[in-house]
């Protein structure tokens, strides 16, 4: 398998953004980015899709689009969408219609921020705007970790907005422990549910006083919370022919979430291996004969091994896990790494599902 980058969840000016696709583009090549997926606020942008090189550098960019009702107050109910290259925002109001539209558009869609905190703090950006109609189905999956809302949960006062505005490497510590119980809920219901990870940059220009500071740039972003990808083939640097092959992926939950920043995350693997078959984050393997789970890590770290939302199984200071099962249900990794005095969420993969 060929691992990629990819950052998602991310805005310009055609929405709430203040940077441009070029400059977003230019960021994702310095920060050494294989994609990103752009999704601007109820606008989905013709044009800027496509591969943006420098030197012997490239980064595919894909155009998506988050949809909310804007006639709502407080607008809930956020929709990333990417892939059905058309204009959906007109279904907005009705968050069921608009992933039946994404479906019948062949196209992808993942829950955003889904508990998303208030924070007047941060003015009309401290809004909360997290998902309130859980009896919807068939969407692709869910943000489990958004940069930009773990910011707002982190502020308690004017002077930590500060300092975080100064340090944003202290600002991300782990995934909303909501959303990842929620996450376990639904697949222990027998739903298959990709989890991704979304920057949710904006590169917003914030003033307080004589203080002044771009929270975050895209750059920062993009160098920390990530979704790392495993493709069939490598990328052929044809734009169609890859997005289409970083969206069957992205599909298929074969990636996993990981934060860049305390250490790199690439070459992490999960997988299965079955009496007659194999499988890896994503894909479902029969539990009958008995099956070993491996996880490989790139540098030591706090791993636990996660079935159906319970923690069965932990390792201290381990690159290589493995535990042998003969038990059905849902399986995922989740590794911590200490980084500027504490405990940081590393790595949390897509799950393998035994039945």
């Amino acid at each position: 398998m060929n691992e990629i980058t990819l950052n998602l969840h991310m805005h310009t000016r055609y929405s709430d953004g203040s940077g441009s696709h070029a400059d977003i583009a230019q960021a994702a090549l310095r920060a050494e980015l294989d994609a990103v997926i752009v999704t601007d606020h109820n606008v989905w942008v013709q044009g800027p899709e496509g591969y943006y090189k420098e030197g012997n550098k490239r980064v595919l960019m894909i155009i998506g689009e988050e949809i909310h009702d804007q006639d709502r107050d407080s607008q809930k109910n956020h929709l990333l969408v990417v892939g059905a290259d058309q204009e959906l925002a007109q279904y907005a109001d009705e968050p069921q219609s608009l992933i039946n539209a994404v479906n019948k558009a062949e196209g992808l869609c993942f829950i955003a921020h889904p508990y998303d905190p208030n924070q007047p703090t941060l003015g009309e950006v401290g809004i909360n705007i997290e998902w309130v109609n859980w009896d919807v189905h068939s969407y692709t999956g869910i943000e489990i970790w958004n940069s930009l809302s773990e910011f707002k949960g982190r502020i308690n006062s004017k002077l930590q907005a500060v300092f975080l505005a100064f340090f944003p490497r202290f600002t991300n510590i782990t995934p909303n422990l909501k959303t990842l119980q929620k996450w376990d809920e639904i697949l222990a219901n027998g739903k298959r549910i990709v989890a991704v990870g979304g920057s949710d940059a904006h590169a917003i220009h914030a003033s307080m006083g004589i203080l002044h500071r771009v929270i975050y740039p895209y750059e920062f972003h993009f160098k920390g919370i990530n979704n790392h990808l495993l493709l069939e083939e490598k990328l052929s640097g044809d734009s169609i022919l890859d997005k289409r092959m970083i969206l069957t992926a992205l599909r298929a939950g074969h990636n996993f979430v990981g934060y860049d920043i305390p250490a790199p995350t690439k070459g992490f693997r999960f997988t299965a291996q079955g009496k007659l078959d194999t499988a890896i984050m994503g894909e479902k393997l029969p539990a009958k004969g008995g099956v070993t789970l491996q996880a490989h890590l790139p540098a030591l770290a706090e791993i636990r091994l996660v079935k159906d939302g319970e923690v069965i199984k932990e390792w201290k200071k381990q690159q290589v896990c493995t535990h042998i099962t003969k038990e059905l249900g849902v399986y995922r990794i989740e590794a911590y790494k200490r980084y500027l005095g504490r405990k940081r969420g590393w790595i949390f993969s897509n799950p393998i599902y035994l039945r």
